[in-house]
């Protein structure tokens, strides 16, 4: 069996001698080769225990997490990813925000055909926060899909928010 070179520049998978972050940090994040780039296909994580800080009162902020991307040449590993949605623990940022930083770091390292991030956050004050963004890539038919997408995320949907 070959093994997989772009494998070899992983540091933290299979190590077990990791340290957790202690603010943000898009550094974390390592990529390895898709070994699938003729095709197109989804793939999507789901972060159900994402913490961050509110800005203003420094208090934390509960969520889930939930990243979809079509890949190109690279891909994300898992464990760097966790790492890195780890590292927005003790960091402040407001929700909005946070989506944002997210999908301007995977889409900068990663260079997909797709990508999207959406946050479902726990109630504070009496509400709930749920942010969405996404891109496709300019000039293909990605930069369609990230449209219609966009221009009709919750549309047709009428949720049951029971406090999650």
């Amino acid at each position: 069996m070959a093994r997989d070179k772009s494998a070899e520049k992983l540091t933290l998978l299979g190590s077990n001698r990791v340290e957790y972050p202690h603010d943000y940090d898009p550094n974390l994040l390592e990529t390895f080769e898709n070994k699938h780039p003729v095709r197109d296909y989804w793939v999507k994580f789901n972060c159900p225990e994402f913490t961050t800080l509110c800005p203003i009162t420094g208090q934390p902020d509960f969520g889930t997490l939930t990243i979809r991307y079509i890949p190109d040449i690279k891909m994300v590993e898992s464990k760097s990813l966790k790492l890195y949605l780890g590292s927005f623990r003790n960091h402040g940022d407001f929700h909005e925000d946070v989506v944002n930083i997210i999908l301007d770091d995977l889409k900068k390292l990663l260079e997909p055909r797709y990508i999207e991030v959406e946050g479902r956050f726990l109630p504070r004050g009496g509400i709930s926060i749920d942010p969405f963004v996404n891109y496709g890539r300019e000039g293909t038919r990605f930069e369609n899909l990230a449209r219609k997408r966009f221009d009709e995320k919750d549309l047709f949907v009428f949720e049951k928010v029971d406090n999650r």
